[in-house]
């Protein structure tokens, strides 16, 4: 976990259980820690590679928010199971009532005011050997994430691709509800009727992402 004043981002080592042919995700948290929104934007050393959902977007108020990596389907192993691949966690505070359609590139500009940086390695896990250490390397060039994927590729990934898609909009509305819980707890709005329909609303996008992580 890396702890910074604004986010902390768990974990900061994403781990991918490297398989030939075959799109692979792993997932990150962050966490608000203040009592201010905070925007965030996600940037790769290698953009083409990977798809980030979402690559930007406002944590709320001591909320959190479940970020979901994929990687495309590789054709070749890695020279031995290495990988030189970064991304870059930028996080600002943003004003009060932004959403994440109000993100734009100036407000990540360090003249502006504080920018909060996390830098986050890519490790390889295969079943035959356990994951070697990276060196880090002066020269970064981070590039901002996509949030689609490239889908040229056989049937069986585009249906890959399809529920990598539906799980990370399912985790995109977990989100979206608990943060919008966290809210109705800090302003004391616990009337039965809402407490309700929010606990059958999570039932059912629990069992929506169980689905689709287990069809994944």
């Amino acid at each position: 976990m890396s702890t910074g004043e604004f986010l902390d981002v768990d974990p900061v080592e994403m781990k991918f259980p490297f398989e030939l042919k075959k799109q692979i995700s792993c997932s990150l948290q962050v966490s608000n820690k203040t009592e201010n929104h905070v925007a965030f934007k996600i940037k790769t050393t290698n953009p083409k590679k990977y798809c980030v959902r979402p690559n930007t977007g406002i944590v709320l108020p001591r909320s959190t928010c479940d970020i979901v990596v994929t990687m495309q389907a590789q054709k070749e192993l890695p020279a031995e199971m290495q990988c030189k691949d970064k991304f870059l966690l930028q996080s600002v505070i943003a004003p009060s009532g932004t959403s994440p359609k109000d993100i734009t590139a100036e407000m990540f500009n360090k003249d502006q005011g504080k920018v909060e940086e996390c830098k986050l390695k890519v490790v390889y896990i295969s079943p035959r050997q356990p994951p070697s250490p990276v060196a880090e390397e002066a020269d970064e060039g981070f590039s901002p994430c996509n949030n689609t994927m490239d889908n040229s590729g056989s049937e069986a990934n585009s249906l890959t691709a399809k529920l990598t898609e539906e799980k990370a909009a399912a985790v995109q509305q977990g989100n979206k509800i608990r943060q919008e819980l966290d809210v109705l707890k800090r302003d004391g709005k616990k009337s039965s009727g809402v407490s309700i329909t929010l606990v059958i609303i999570i039932g059912v996008v629990g069992l929506v992402m169980g689905y689709l992580f287990k069809n994944t």
